[in-house]
């Protein structure tokens, strides 16, 4: 046996992009020191890229229980990949700390994970259709992990929806997961949405959430988990950034603090400009309001529009709609594109409307003004008559703002 010589030390099983044959005599040793009666003493097993032709041999070697294994990550290439068993890792792995799945189906894992009460990382990423776990049974699996400090959990499909037999478990079920300080989650509103109903994390300092497009954003078991981690409780900034197939708000603390980090972020996936402003705009205005309302600094970065094929005929309403809920709003920066989008539906506002919108603002930050000169302009007299003056900085190649409202002010 390959172990047969080696010393009684733990074991380490390493091995990544696994494109050869089967007769590739790395992977052979591998698979063969799994099969060996010196199992017991492999303590990490790390293998990314793995094909569909070693994934058998494989899968039937780790069907018992490694009962000194650490750390576990496995990643596969292939998008059919048969289903791991309950048995696999024997169903029971006490000693695990990390453990990364990518692309791996394995509806059966919450099961398994009733066994890691020492669990430290939890990575489940790309689950396919085949996977699909109830946010019930992984909540349950959730409440023996008290040591656990980073959670992972993604979605291949839209089988993270929401079941007939999976319904949010009233309030006094919630438990806490006191290590918890970051948690990253890709997959439908729903799902997230019954998991967090039964989880608490006071110590949660980031926090990263991917939905798939779906009408309602409504999400009010993610505002209420925010709202009880401490570290949550001091943000200050936005970033709003509009790409090709997404928008995303990140929110930071203030400036002055020592880590000034992300510490929230929220992406919607969905192609078209309107529906990406009506989804964010829905949570601004909702859930997240009273941390939308706190907010001092916005900047709003598009991507791709105008000219690059996407739809520019947004209705002026949708961005209006999106600015409403920031009622603290005293920096504004933005591209100059945007700057067009944004400036141009104030124009058909009354004076009175002009000043509810950003009523607190005080500047705009402006990269290049080119086609955004004229709404800027009318929208500065228009705060100046209501008694609700805003400046307007300029960028220079040198990266320093120029005000330049009183040259908007004064020019035709």
């Amino acid at each position: 046996m390959v172990l047969d010589p080696w010393p009684v030390l733990p074991v380490i099983l390493t091995s990544s992009g696994l494109l050869h044959s089967k007769s590739d005599q790395r992977w052979d040793n591998l698979v063969t020191a799994l099969e060996s009666e010196h199992y017991d003493r492999i303590y990490e097993i790390q293998i990314s890229n793995m094909t569909q032709s070693h994934l058998a041999r494989f899968a039937a070697a780790m069907q018992k229980p490694f009962l000194e294994l650490t750390r576990f990550k496995l990643s596969v290439v292939s998008q059919l990949v048969p289903v791991f068993p309950d048995s696999f890792l024997g169903g029971s792995a006490p000693r695990l700390r990390t453990l990364q799945l990518e692309s791996i189906p394995f509806p059966s894992i919450p099961k398994l994970l009733l066994s890691t009460n020492g669990l430290v990382k939890l990575s489940l990423l790309n689950v396919p259709h085949s996977g699909y776990f109830s946010p019930d049974a992984m909540g349950t699996a959730l409440t023996m992990m008290t040591k656990l400090e980073s959670l992972q959990l993604g979605f291949r499909t839209s089988r993270s929806r929401r079941g007939p037999a999976s319904q949010p478990l009233p309030p006094h079920t919630r438990f806490v997961l006191p290590a918890l300080t970051s948690l990253t989650f890709h997959g439908f509103r729903e799902y997230v949405e019954d998991l967090l109903a039964r989880i608490d994390a006071p110590l949660l300092d980031y926090l990263s959430v991917t939905f798939s497009t779906y009408p309602n954003f409504d999400v009010p078991q993610l505002h209420g988990l925010i709202g009880h981690a401490e570290e949550f409780k001091a943000f200050n900034d936005a970033d709003v950034m509009i790409s090709r197939d997404s928008i995303r708000l990140d929110l930071y603390p203030k400036r002055g603090a020592i880590y000034h980090h992300q510490l929230f972020g929220l992406d919607i996936r969905c192609k078209e400009l309107d529906r990406q402003l009506s989804s964010l705009a829905q949570v601004c205005s909702s859930s997240f309001f009273p941390l939308i309302s706190a907010l001092e600094e916005l900047r709003i970065v598009c991507f791709v529009f105008p000219g690059s094929g996407r739809k520019d005929d947004t209705e002026n309403a949708q961005w209006l709609e999106l600015l409403d809920p920031f009622t603290a709003l005293k920096d504004l920066y933005l591209s100059n594109d945007v700057a067009l989008h944004v400036f141009s539906p104030l124009l058909e506002l009354s004076i009175e409307r002009v000043t509810q919108v950003l009523p607190a603002l005080q500047n705009v930050f402006i990269c290049f003004l080119e086609d955004s000169r004229k709404p800027m302009k009318i929208f500065i007299a228009a705060r100046r008559r209501a008694g609700r003056p805003v400046r307007v900085h300029c960028g220079s190649e040198n990266g320093i703002w120029n005000d330049i409202t009183e040259e908007l002010a004064s020019g035709d």
